[in-house]
């Protein structure tokens, strides 16, 4: 199971259309996220996933116009340089930073849309700074990552001794054994084989110790008992990959005790996908997304 979970997470990929460096609007500058504003129209904030690109939304907004979408990239993941994630804690700091940019360029309560660990920063500003968002979609992710790792009582005191064996893990990891494994985890994350070579050079591209701290983060924060602080209608879409022993109804279960404490939670299951949901049922993906922004 933890093998599973690490692949599930350590590269977040990206689409295959080239975009351009994302850079931050005039009026904001962050040592740990750029941002690039696409469109025009209600404002959308979409946050890729761990290791990822925000190219990993390209195909969605191309399908979705309508809409000012506001991509985040953050610095040490594909190829952007790691600037203050270098150091210290990662998870924590880029949602506060999020949460600035919102602020500070005069958002009007966006809409939040993360992948994977993504969702994780859509749920802490949401959570953290309930006046900034108007709604959240969560796409693959749950609010306590690190409940998996352990036995139901897990907290993240008691994960921390794994969460630092995966930190160093991924931090070390040099050269072909990197690549390999790149490449054998992307197998399990995108199912549309076409897309899966751009994914693992965008990994490649990241910073292993950025990732790796991560990934720390991630297992080791509960989000269980902020998510009562989440008002606003919240979307999760969620998956059954193919290489977890458990059924749909026993993952269901899972994904519904996790969020029970999120008053406005409503929780679908998208069939014949991997854990890139817009890449292997775009039309699906694009569907919910509408309805989502649409708010229905």
């Amino acid at each position: 199971m933890i093998r599973f979970l690490a692949s599930l997470l350590l590269p977040l990929a990206a689409a295959c259309a080239t975009v351009p460096e994302a850079a931050p609007p005039a009026s904001f500058a962050s040592e740990r996220i750029g941002v690039e504003v696409r469109g025009e129209g209600p404002d959308v904030v979409l946050i890729p996933g761990l290791s990822s690109h925000p190219q990993v939304w390209e195909s969605t907004i191309a399908a979705v116009p309508g809409y000012r979408y506001h991509l985040v990239h953050v610095a040490g993941f594909a190829g952007r340089p790691a600037g203050a994630n270098a150091s210290g804690p990662v998870v924590a700091p880029v949602a506060e930073e999020i949460a600035r940019y919102i602020s500070e360029t005069g958002l009007e309560r966006p809409a939040i849309v993360g992948h994977s660990l993504g969702g994780s920063w859509a749920m802490m500003v949401a959570a953290r700074r309930p006046e900034l968002a108007s709604r959240v979609m969560v796409v693959d992710m749950l609010p306590f990552l690190g409940a998996m790792f352990g036995q139901p009582n897990a907290t993240p005191e008691s994960l921390r001794p794994i969460a630092e064996q995966m930190r160093r893990g991924i931090a070390i990891s040099a050269g072909e054994a990197r690549r390999r494994t790149v490449e054998q985890t992307i197998a399990t994350m995108i199912r549309t084989e076409t897309l899966r070579p751009r994914a693992v050079e965008q990994s490649l591209a990241s910073d292993p110790a950025v990732s790796g701290q991560a990934m720390y983060d991630l297992i080791t924060t509960d989000l269980r008992p902020e998510l009562a602080r989440i008002g606003v209608p919240l979307t999760v879409l969620w998956v059954r990959p193919p290489n977890v022993p458990v059924s749909d109804e026993a993952m269901a279960a899972g994904y519904r005790a996790s969020y029970t404490n999120a008053p406005r939670a409503v929780l679908r299951r998208v069939p014949d996908s991997y854990h890139f949901i817009m890449f292997d049922q775009p039309e699906a993906f694009q569907r919910e997304l509408r309805a989502f922004l649409a708010g229905e």
